[in-house]
């Protein structure tokens, strides 16, 4: 896992989507996944910029989804793919056939697994992941003490993860998060380039678990020190315990 330290979070946004558009570049019709938080936000702006000045397209690109709430119901509109929707989708040119994202308000969750390992197994390995990582480890939402070994799959969430989450929903009512769906583990392990974001004071005691633990399904996010091409990106608030 390589670790590289930007002065702020805007150099860390400009930096990434550098590295993603020569991924881009390099095979124009990659497979890519995003994630839905606010740490890529910066990221997705740069992307946009770039788009917009045509030197890179998303036209062929194949775009997977990486999780999604389950069984939101009346607060469905404010998913995850609603916020990449928001961030980036509405930016960019794209095709949609070219999309696979988890429906989290369908009756049957494990078709929705089957039809995005489907997605994967035609147009994979997956070949850059954007991932956050959760204060309580998790990748997507791989939550502690979920197996390495699973595909796609449906979760119960972490109670950090149904606090933390609150955050992503508007009005003043706390949203029942109880479970979502998510690519899992192996996926991540099998991508060709993973590039973990990190930024702000909040996330520094999640670095310095991740630079001083042990590989363990307690702490998902540990497994990246084992992928062959893994990328810690952090601004220097969120470094400054190491």
């Amino acid at each position: 896992m390589k670790q590289i330290i930007f002065k702020d979070y805007h150099e860390l946004s400009v930096k990434t989507a550098e590295q993603i558009a020569s991924i881009i570049l390099e095979k124009p019709d990659a497979l890519l996944c995003f994630p839905a938080g606010d740490t890529s936000v910066g990221t997705f702006n740069q992307l946009i910029e770039l788009n917009k000045a045509g030197k890179i397209s998303f036209k062929h690109c194949k775009i997977v989804g990486l999780d999604e709430w389950a069984n939101l119901g009346k607060m469905k509109n404010e998913n995850c793919f609603s916020f990449l929707k928001k961030h980036l989708f509405d930016h960019i040119d794209f095709s949609t056939s070219n999309l696979c994202f988890f429906d989290g308000e369908s009756t049957d969750l494990e078709n929705e697994c089957k039809m995005t390992d489907n997605f994967i197994q035609k147009n994979g390995p997956i070949d850059m992941m954007l991932l956050g990582v959760g204060m309580n480890g998790h990748l997507g939402l791989n939550e502690p003490g979920t197996s390495f070994d699973l595909y796609s799959h449906i979760v119960d969430l972490d109670n950090i993860t149904k606090i933390v989450g609150q955050k992503y929903f508007t009005g003043d009512d706390n949203v029942k998060l109880t479970r979502g769906i998510s690519l899992g583990i192996k996926y991540i392990m099998e991508a060709k380039t993973v590039i973990l974001q990190l930024n702000g004071a909040k996330k520094a005691e999640v670095v310095k678990r991740l630079i001083d633990s042990e590989i363990s399904t307690d702490f998902p996010v540990s497994v990246m020190k084992s992928h062959a091409n893994a990328f810690l990106l952090l601004d220097k608030e969120a470094s400054k315990y190491i």
